[in-house]
């Protein structure tokens, strides 16, 4: 028992001791300040600016609008925009438009953002035009000068993750307090270990990176937060490693903000896959990947507590007050972290906040907890023996369109849909069929004047009575994007274009019964 809490202290001691030098660097940010000025003098780079876009026709305009105005000269950078299964119109922007190279993914659904970009850069592979690549997504907004600041960042760093700048004040209470939480790590502790040259998490929304990089390692890992987690490890261990400058600022609209961490469990199965390799000389990827140890407040509180209790009352390996006077230094550190976290004082106010979200959030998702909410409420825990499946979709409200995500589960012989718009959802009844579970959501959606852009929701699909349960298989009989040539197209359910035509409320199951019945016929 008293080697484990030796074990703690230390553990605690350093964390105390690496958390007050943060603290410390932080409150120096001259180098960052002294390249911002002299940005606009470096040598010119070739960059290639890839824009990743679904569904996101109007802050694509915008950001389209805001690479054409930069200061940087444009024989210099080139602009790349995928657009992946658009269904807004988006394609509509670059008609005769010769400034920007646009790669329309259709016909295959939504193939997500890491299939696309692997799909150009396979294209780029032999473009020696091409120095480094600036990775964007489509509802991000940037200064005129953020291609200049790219370029100076490069002169020192082969591979850099920005800032996701948010306005909070459009924001739910605990979205403010997630938002809140996201902007003192950015502004404190990833700002502070740039400071002392450590490897920082790679974020796909701004992400730039050397194409020699790109040709060594063959690919970029973009599918979720965890991979990029593992991808900035990745590049650590080859000594490339990605460097956090809050000079490069990109701005993201409340409506498109979503809070993004990797999970604990994921992050300790990195970690132990990366023990082989933490007695090297490559002290980067050492010092890397123990940071994924960082333990959360509750975690500090506690040990720091019992430590007190425990060293107070019984022999240990220091003094009490040596204890004690470790605690009040890691509290004294967090009071100078604010300081040029360039937070407002209601920032803060919702920073302190977050324990309160973090424990409530853990609590609720504790598998005992989360058994006894079920039964309580009768539902079925959807992670046990069920499948799942997702999918982007658009909901129409009035002229504004919202992304949204569909999630298809089969659990136990039924099927339900959960619909999904930023943290709110909803879920279906279990059906015996996913049909009639989508019917049920299409009559939800309906009562509050949503209409949702599918196929099973629009005129021009025809269901296919094919002898499944769920029956998500149809045709389409739409002249988009060419002339039917006397024969349906096949699509399934969860499919859309731009020549969506909403279908009557209650006719989908008519219409089902209705072909069942000629087919028996025509038998």
């Amino acid at each position: 028992m008293e080697f484990l809490l030796d074990v703690l202290y230390i553990f605690v001691a350093l964390y105390t001791v690496y958390f007050l030098a943060l603290a410390l660097r932080n409150l120096n940010d001259t180098p960052f300040r002294r390249e911002l000025r002299y940005s606009s003098y470096e040598d010119k780079e070739n960059l290639a600016v890839v824009v990743y876009a679904h569904n996101n026709k109007k802050t694509l305009a915008n950001l389209i609008h805001e690479l054409k105005s930069q200061d940087y000269p444009i024989n210099k950078f080139r602009v790349f925009v995928l657009l992946d299964n658009c269904t807004d119109g988006s394609q509509d922007l670059f008609v005769e438009e010769n400034f920007i190279h646009v790669i329309d993914i259709k016909g295959v659904g939504t193939i997500g953002k890491d299939q696309a970009i692997a799909t150009l850069l396979e294209k780029l592979t032999d473009n020696d035009y091409i120095d480094s690549y600036v990775f964007l997504d489509a509802d991000r907004s940037i200064a005129a000068n953020f291609l200049s600041i790219v370029n100076a960042a490069l002169k020192k760093q082969n591979v850099i993750s920005g800032e996701t700048v948010i306005e909070i004040d459009c924001l739910g209470l605990v979205d403010r307090i997630k938002a809140s939480y996201q902007k003192y790590h950015m502004n404190f502790l990833r700002r502070a270990r740039s400071l002392f040259g450590l490897a920082a998490q790679a974020d796909s929304g701004v992400f730039i990176i050397k194409s020699s990089i790109v040709k060594e390692i063959g690919d970029v890992d973009f599918k979720n937060i965890n991979s990029e987690l593992k991808y900035s490890l990745l590049l650590s261990r080859i000594k490339c490693r990605c460097t956090y400058n809050p000079n490069i600022q990109t701005i993201v609209h409340p409506a498109n903000y979503v809070f993004r961490k990797p999970r604990i469990s994921y992050r300790l199965d990195l970690f132990k896959n990366c023990i082989p390799q933490l007695f090297t000389k490559n002290l980067v990827f050492t010092e890397h990947a123990l940071s994924l140890l960082y333990p959360n407040i509750w975690l500090l509180l506690i040990i720091y507590f019992g430590l007190i209790k425990y060293s107070f009352s019984y022999h240990f390996m220091v003094d009490c007050k040596i204890v004690l006077l470790s605690f009040v230094v890691l509290a004294a550190a967090f009071g100078l972290s604010l300081i040029n976290a360039k937070m407002t004082i209601k920032e803060i106010g919702y920073l302190c906040l977050y324990p309160v979200y973090s424990i409530c959030h853990i609590v609720a998702n504790f598998p005992p907890i989360r058994f006894v909410v079920n039964k309580i409420f009768n539902r079925e825990d959807e992670n046990k023996d069920s499948e799942k499946f997702v999918v982007d979709v658009i909901v129409t409200v009035g002229k504004n369109n919202l992304n949204c995500k569909l999630e298809f589960i089969a659990q136990g012989g039924l099927s339900k849909i959960k619909f999904i718009y930023k943290n709110k959802t909803y879920t279906t009844s279990s059906h015996l069929r996913m049909i009639d579970a989508l019917q049920e959501l299409k009559l939800k959606l309906d009562d509050y004047g949503f209409i949702l852009r599918i196929c099973n929701c629009c005129s021009h699909y025809k269901p296919c009575v094919d002898g499944t349960t769920n029956m998500l298989r149809g045709y389409c009989d739409s002249e988009y994007p060419s002339p039917s040539l006397g024969e349906q197209k096949p699509t399934l359910v969860w499919n859309t274009c731009s020549a969506f035509s909403p279908a009557k409320l209650n006719n989908i199951i008519a219409e089902m019964v209705s072909e069942s019945e000629k087919q028996t016929e025509a038998k």
